[in-house]
């Protein structure tokens, strides 16, 4: 997915402009400079086109910090996006810094779109506007992040620069893998291995990788296309002076949206910590298919009872995903890539399989009459009807008589019975009810 990234001085109106564009409250907002801590991204959409915005970080309140920031922030966009909206503010007029900055984005060659912000009164182009075509980025855009004019204007013009859709309709057919996990973890030399080739560096400093690398692969004649994705490390081991990470941080959950199965990759000998669980968190709430693979499985020393005890307590580690399935490997030697891929191929499936509306009806009959629904106050919850919305993950909507009796613990029981019933074991599912008449 294309990616278009907001940069400019500290409280130029960056998070506003943001939010008003993705229609979220995503970004925090204040008065104070440097608020932004992290770069935070949303999609948007204009004139059909679906591209993602990210909103780059402030900085501490001093002008050399601000202006060594704004150098990183102005390199980190040119290196990664495919647009750049350069964001300033009609009342502070041209600052040194704005022009520093102008001059880095000019020599990029990549495209930049000039936002000036805070023209909050409608009507003609104020006298002031025409100071910003000093910084040579050509016209200037009018724009009050707080009212919205002119942000379709500048919208406009973003979308005139971003690439074709990648890839031909076919390639939408492929399944995407996305490999997550922390940094150093094996997901590179899971790459390459696969791939037969040293396609992504390798190296035993974590955090290697900086940015999403897409790898075709072909595995018994199927193809899937391979999404290597920088590790993940956690928020304190991000400094200042580590702002890349920030970014492939950024990218890794990119990855995780575009892709229709997550492999999980866990380092036998570290074992499950606090950052595989909120990278798998993300996963399952994208609602993706995911495995979780075990690597560096041959440095582990074993009896016959080691795979046992390590798959009971990543059951309970992953107790939130209880439908993804372990398998153990490793990326350097290729033990079990096979069983990897049958894996992916499976939860893929999975992912995307429907059920009919009449056979999940006469699952719910027997779920219902197998174990009564709740009652509150005299008043039984009844089940009138399921049926299935989506897929990617399945989606089911079932239809009830009062949404407060719809406890979260016969939820669960439902999705438990559609799991047995049609072998949906390798996907997260998603349960909507509705109150019959909404």
């Amino acid at each position: 997915m294309a990616l278009a990234a907001i940069v400019g001085r500290p409280n130029v109106g960056k998070s506003t402009l943001f939010n008003k564009l993705t229609g979220k409250r995503t970004s925090i907002v204040d008065d104070a400079p440097g608020i932004t801590r992290d770069r935070i991204y949303g999609k948007t959409d204009w004139l059909g086109r679906e591209f993602m915005l990210v909103d780059t970080g402030g900085t501490e309140d001093s002008k050399d910090e601000i202006m060594s920031e704004m150098r990183t922030q102005a390199q980190l966009a040119i290196d990664t996006a495919d647009v750049i909206v350069f964001v300033t503010d009609i009342k502070s007029g041209v600052t040194a810094g704005d022009s520093e900055v102008a001059v880095i984005l000019q020599k990029s060659g990549k495209p930049v779109v000039l936002c000036v912000n805070k023209c909050d009164n409608t009507g003609e182009n104020p006298p002031e506007l025409y100071e910003f075509y000093n910084l040579g980025l050509g016209e200037p855009f009018p724009v009050s992040s707080v009212h919205g004019h002119g942000t379709g204007d500048l919208l406009d013009e973003v979308v005139k620069f971003l690439p074709d859709v990648d890839g031909t309709p076919a390639d939408d057919d492929i399944p995407h893998i996305a490999i997550i996990g922390k940094p150093n973890a094996g997901k590179s030399s899971l790459v390459n291995k696969i791939a037969g080739t040293n396609r992504v560096i390798v190296s035993k400093i974590a955090g290697t990788t900086r940015d999403a690398i897409d790898t075709p692969v072909e595995f018994k004649g199927e193809k899937y296309i391979l999404i290597d994705t920088a590790g993940l490390r956690r928020k304190s081991k991000i400094r200042s002076g580590e702002n890349v990470e920030k970014y492939s941080a950024l990218r890794a959950f990119m990855a995780v949206d575009r892709a229709d199965v997550c492999v999980m990759m866990i380092d036998a000998e570290e074992g499950f910590t606090e950052q595989d669980s909120k990278v798998a968190g993300y996963a399952h709430d994208k609602g993706k298919a995911s495995v979780i693979a075990v690597n560096k499985w041959d440095l582990i020393e074993k009896n016959d009872k080691t795979m046992k005890q390590f798959t009971e307590k990543l059951e309970k580690d992953f107790s939130f995903m209880k439908y993804a399935p372990f398998v153990f490997i490793s990326a350097k030697t290729g033990q079990r890539t096979d069983k990897l891929f049958e894996l992916i191929k499976y939860t893929s499936e999975q992912n995307a399989r429907r059920s009919s509306t009449g056979l999940l009806n006469d699952m719910l009959a027997i779920a219902t009459a197998r174990v009564q629904p709740p009652t509150d106050k005299g008043k039984r919850l009844k089940l009138f009807y399921i049926t299935q919305a989506s897929v990617k993950p399945p989606t089911f909507v079932v239809f009830c008589n009062k949404l407060d009796l719809f406890h979260f613990s016969y939820q669960r029981y439902i999705e438990n019975q559609i799991r047995e019933t049609f072998s949906m074991d390798g996907t997260p599912i998603v349960i909507i009810p509705r109150e019959r008449g909404e």
